[in-house]
């Protein structure tokens, strides 16, 4: 299990980043339309204003049960471990077990 409190740094970040999204969209936009150098670095500056953790690049994926960061599967939204056991329990329908 992840410690809580970088639980809730993650879910701050994601708060921050859908906060912060439209800002960083529109003016990723106006860069492309601006066809001067010094507009564009204008808006550049613009786009540095908002917080670091507001960038989606900041974001971690982590396991919904328990908060691990690596081994992620994204269409379970789960850790590759927990993943496994879940599958061995039959609690995730159409998937099957892996043996060899």
């Amino acid at each position: 299990m992840a410690k809580k409190s970088l639980i809730q740094r993650e879910k701050k970040r994601q708060k921050l980043e859908q906060k912060f999204h439209f800002i960083r969209g529109s003016s990723k936009k106006e860069i492309s339309k601006v066809p001067s150098l010094s507009d564009k670095w204008e808006i550049h500056g613009k786009l540095q204003s908002p917080p670091r953790n507001s960038a989606p690049t900041r974001l971690h994926r982590r396991c919904v049960l328990t908060g691990r960061p690596r081994a992620n599967y994204r269409d379970f939204g789960l850790s590759g471990h927990i993943l496994r056991e879940m599958v061995h329990a039959c609690l995730l329908p159409g998937t099957t077990r892996s043996s060899w």
